[in-house]
């Protein structure tokens, strides 16, 4: 099966002894009412009891639904090394769904970084065991993609055949479209000699939203 989600079994990697392992904390929370505090304390507390500390926090105050790509998670992935540590109050603050969460995971055990957890005591390395628990976890995440794609299918199939129209019909224009009751305003503009990007300034929008306005019939 593709895809990134899936875990790929590789060869056991070795720490060099010139190599010092760091510590990545890993803090997020979904909006600037929640405190960070608490989870700072829970990794804290738990390192305590193991003699180590976090050499480098990575906090950030973000939905989980967007992509770790695109938070500073996915900066810290890339500044990882083999051997590093990257804990986490729970696994659930990697990602909202569990296919967010496998990749993750899959990108550190490729790295040979091991990811560690507080409230599940996970400690999912390049061991064979934290592997197979991965394998195991690939499986739900494959399954939980299959049954979202086939309920998806099930759900047109179910509106066409009550012949629903699904999707705006072709050439029609959505009836909340940011320049509706503008029309007279940029009409006038373009007859005083404006341009479409100078119009599309004005309006605060892009220059493909004012070219389409005037391909739409009016």
């Amino acid at each position: 099966v593709k895809g990134d989600f899936l875990f790929k079994f590789h060869p056991l990697k070795l720490i060099r002894k010139d190599e010092k392992m760091k510590v990545y904390g890993y803090i997020r929370v979904s909006t600037d009412r929640q405190t960070t505090e608490n989870q700072r304390f829970e990794i804290e507390r738990y390192l305590r009891g193991k003699s180590l500390s976090v050499d480098v926090w990575v906090n950030e105050t973000v939905s989980g639904t967007v992509s770790f790509r695109k938070r500073r998670l996915g900066n810290t992935l890339r500044q990882l090394k083999n051997g590093d540590v990257l804990i986490c109050s729970e696994l659930s603050r990697l990602g909202r769904t569990i296919l967010d969460v496998l990749t993750v995971l899959n990108r550190c055990i490729e790295k040979g970084v091991s990811v560690w957890t507080v409230k599940e005591n996970y400690r999912l390395g390049s061991d064979i065991q934290s592997q197979m628990m991965a394998f195991v976890f690939s499986m739900v995440a494959q399954l939980e993609r299959s049954l979202i794609s086939q309920r998806t299918k099930e759900a047109l199939a179910r509106l066409k055949a009550e012949g629903k129209q699904l999707g705006r019909r072709c050439g029609s224009r959505n009836s909340t479209h940011v320049l509706d009751g503008k029309e007279e305003q940029i009409l006038n503009l373009m007859r005083q000699g404006e341009t479409k990007r100078g119009i599309a300034r004005k309006f605060k929008v892009s220059y493909g939203t004012i070219h389409n306005f005037f391909k739409t019939p009016k």
